[in-house]
């Protein structure tokens, strides 16, 4: 096979890639949320507790978290499909640490603006969600978009749960092909391909949200 069909066998996987990141994103992104500001307002066992869960999804491996899921789990009745592992596994992972720049971003604002806010009479919950959370946002969307692309990149531990991903394309290639260089050169490609788009929309979106480069990095 030549390269550029090489390139086009392993793209016959990327519909299975853009799914585990897409539902991987809608358990990430909520758990950053939930668990960055719970670990930001909580104190004592609660926040122990809320630290704990965090930790143990961004500090686990994602390879050994891929097999307890999907092979271990239905010893005990627990049985999910490789792509719901997949995302939850990843998704988490990946939430886990965005959880750490939800937390950090309302760190880094001035507390003046809550104590103005309960001034003129608006609940903390209404301060939150009008006043911190748009400016963490903002704060946070380089390494939001770094965490994007990381996702992207885990996908390719997932063929070990069967999907038939890129990498899994690039496996079943080298299977038939005895070409390990052009295979694998052609994958690394191919995540490039993928990701290289996601940083230019990240700092598209960053000059939208007014990132200044010194917010961005002091974060």
């Amino acid at each position: 096979m030549s390269f550029p069909e090489i390139l086009v066998g392993i793209f016959e996987g990327f519909r299975i890639t853009a799914a585990v990141v897409f539902y991987g994103l809608l358990f990430a992104v909520p758990f950053a949320l939930v668990f960055g500001i719970l670990q930001h307002f909580t104190r004592g066992i609660l926040r122990f507790l809320v630290t704990a869960v965090i930790e143990f999804w961004r500090s686990s491996p994602v390879i050994i978290l891929l097999f307890v899921f999907y092979y271990a789990l239905p010893i005990f009745g627990v049985v999910m499909s490789a792509m719901t592992v997949s995302a939850l596994v990843l998704g988490l992972n990946i939430g886990g640490y965005g959880s750490q720049a939800v937390r950090a971003a309302l760190q880094a604002l001035d507390p003046g603006q809550v104590e103005a806010g309960l001034a003129l009479g608006l609940r903390r919950s209404r301060i939150l969600l009008l006043i911190e959370l748009p400016q963490a946002i903002a704060m946070m969307m380089p390494t939001l978009m770094n965490l994007v692309i990381q996702l992207v990149k885990g996908t390719a531990l997932v063929s070990l749960v069967t999907l038939g991903d890129m990498t899994f394309r690039a496996k079943e290639i080298a299977q038939i092909e005895y070409n390990p260089v052009g295979i694998y050169s052609g994958l690394l490609l191919a995540y490039f391909i993928v990701c290289y788009p996601v940083t230019v929309i990240g700092r598209w979106l960053e000059r939208r949200v007014g990132v200044g480069e010194g917010q961005a990095h002091g974060l």
